[in-house]
């Protein structure tokens, strides 16, 4: 793999350093990230709620706090219809929650994923519904391409809201109160790349503005900032971009997600591991918190999660995040096991191949993101994995940088059922049947959009470092720059020279540890882990890094700890 350095602009990098008296490796971060100016620097390490926009200048969103006030006030019948991974989830709970405070029972329900497929659903409407027509449909997450469905409701009598931040693949739906910045917004707002759980936090921003006007006494005492952990499980969960307000937003839920106030979420946090007294890291919701969530919605039903993060019994919810952790279990054994069969079908069947497709009929469809994920990585691919159910395929893509599956999607949409998401993941589903042509089809597609071959995999380094950096003082400095995820990565450091003075100790598969080299008048080295990188290096071999560079929390201690991305011989 090649390893490249990031250029930086090492004048606007001095400016910052000079202005804010920030440290050079922390400027050069910033500049990085575009952030080139004291003033846009001061914003980014000090995020203030008050930066977030009015809610209203969201198109469409006043006219849905307007439909849902009028729900309230005539206390109609609602149904609340959310997608069933952890933004979903954690939309539907901030908008149950809220109507419960102002005395409306929603009904509230999610796609049931092995039987009703992704979305929105004349299957899922006709189930949800029964015999009782609700006055006001609202789908969270989902609903933008659900043309049909949301006919089939008009048709029934019912109003619809949609609230959905995924792209469109033919145009916005009609006869409904539409709510997607990606459609409706301009490319340059600072809400643009809200994923759901933020567009519905500024609904209920809206909501309290015209209650509070309306001197409604059930908001009183309502404090807005306590939806903002949900807004954090969400945002950091479904990979969007952490920049303008949901930076503002994950930055803050963070800190409410500490807290650990809402009985679910710690419930959930003490099966998942996570010390009561720890400071709760975006990287605890990726691959602790969110994992259980997915998993419901992945093997059964994830109105689990629902009701766990709506529950008010701690006893219960114990019972509850149990059941989860019991799920996740389960799904990382069926996992795993998919996962080997697919990397071997992957080495032997697409070597010269721009990406891959794999259809197992007896492999899961509620795993086959996760599997499709782990071989896109693994082989540097964009990645299709298909499961079966019935005479029907079922899967996700998963994509690599600069290659949109979206657009692959839409030159096979002929031979798609159903299919959306984003340019990095999407789900999919086609008749079994007509899986060779999609592989077909859609390595064809890869080639005419990408002539030239798919760019070489590299590592980006952020910046090199002297040996004698590691340590606390630049730990602190990192943590301005949290919440770490995609629009925001974690940065990649360089080390050169680096002699080990012990071997690795290896452990599972391909996994190792050891300990850096001691700095004077230190005791120990700083911890070093390695995760599925295969070869170790020997003791007393001098090697170049690309580290990541982090706390290691444990019980109620931190140390630093190095996370070894990859290494190569020193020249």
């Amino acid at each position: 793999m090649l390893w490249k350095t990031i250029d930086t602009d090492d004048i606007a990098a001095a400016n910052l350093v000079e202005h804010l008296s920030l440290r050079k490796v922390l400027a050069e971060l910033l500049v990085q990230r575009d952030i080139t100016t004291p003033e846009a620097a001061e914003e980014f390490l000090r995020p203030r709620l008050a930066q977030l926009d009015n809610p209203f200048a969201v198109t469409h969103l006043e006219a849905a706090v307007e439909r849902i006030e009028q729900a309230v006030e005539g206390r109609e019948s609602v149904v609340i219809f959310g997608d069933y991974d952890v933004d979903g989830v954690t939309s539907t709970v901030q908008l149950v929650s809220m109507l419960r405070t102002l005395d409306l029972e929603p009904r509230y329900s999610v796609p049931r994923r092995l039987d009703e497929g992704y979305g929105l659903s004349r299957d899922a409407i006709d189930r949800v519904i029964g015999g009782e027509i609700p006055q006001l449909f609202i789908a969270l997450d989902c609903g933008t391409n659900a043309h049909e469905p949301i006919a089939y409701l008009r048709e029934l009598g019912v109003d619809v809201i949609i609230v959905d931040h995924h792209q469109t693949k033919t145009q916005a739906p009609a006869d409904c109160i539409f709510v997607n910045p990606h459609v409706n917004d301009s490319e340059n707002v600072p809400w643009r790349d809200l994923c759901t759980v933020g567009l519905v936090f500024k609904l209920l921003h809206g909501l309290l503005k015209h209650r509070r006007e309306a001197e409604d006494p059930r908001v009183e005492g309502i404090q807005l900032k306590d939806y903002l952990d949900l807004v954090a499980m969400g945002t950091v969960a479904d990979l969007v971009p952490l920049h303008a307000e949901n930076r503002i937003l994950s930055w803050f839920g963070l800190r409410h997600l500490r807290a650990n106030g809402r009985i679910g979420i710690r419930a959930l946090a003490e099966i998942s591991g996570i010390d009561s007294g720890q400071e709760m890291a975006s990287s605890d919701i990726s691959f602790k918190i969110a994992p259980r969530i997915n998993a419901s919605g992945r093997l059964a039903d994830a109105s689990l999660p629902i009701n766990l993060l709506l529950h008010q019994d701690y006893s219960e919810c114990q019972k509850m995040a149990k059941q989860l952790d019991l799920m996740n279990k389960e799904r990382q054994g069926i996992e795993r096991c998919i996962t080997k069969l697919a990397e071997e079908r992957a080495a032997a069947e697409f070597a010269d191949e721009p990406g891959i497709v794999l259809f197992g009929d007896d492999w899961h469809p509620g795993v086959v993101g996760i599997v499709a994920s782990r071989v896109s990585r693994r082989f540097h691919k964009p990645c299709v994995i298909l499961g079966s159910e019935g005479d029907e395929a079922k899967g996700s893509g998963r994509s690599v940088a600069s290659v949109n599956l979206v657009e692959v999607f839409q030159r096979c949409a002929h031979l798609l059922g159903h299919w959306g998401g984003h340019p990095m993941a999407a789900g999919v589903s086609l008749k079994a049947a007509d899986v060779s042509a999609f592989k077909q089809c859609y390595l064809e597609s890869l080639k005419k959009l990408y002539p030239a071959g798919l760019p070489e995999p590299s590592l980006l380094i952020s910046t090199w470092l002297d040996y004698a950096d590691l340590g606390e003082r630049l730990l602190e400095e990192l943590d301005r720059l949290h919440p770490f995820g995609q629009g925001n990565p974690e940065p990649l450091f360089g080390l050169q020279g680096i002699v080990l003075d012990e071997a690795p100790q290896t452990f599972g598969e391909g996994n190792f540890r050891f300990r850096m080299p001691a700095s004077p008048g230190a005791r120990l080295g700083i911890a070093c882990i390695a995760w599925r990188l295969g070869a170790a290096p020997e003791a007393g071999e001098k090697i170049d890094m690309a580290i990541r560079f982090s706390w290691n929390y444990w019980r109620d201690s931190r140390n630093p700890q190095v996370t070894l991305v990859d290494w190569k011989p020193s020249k």
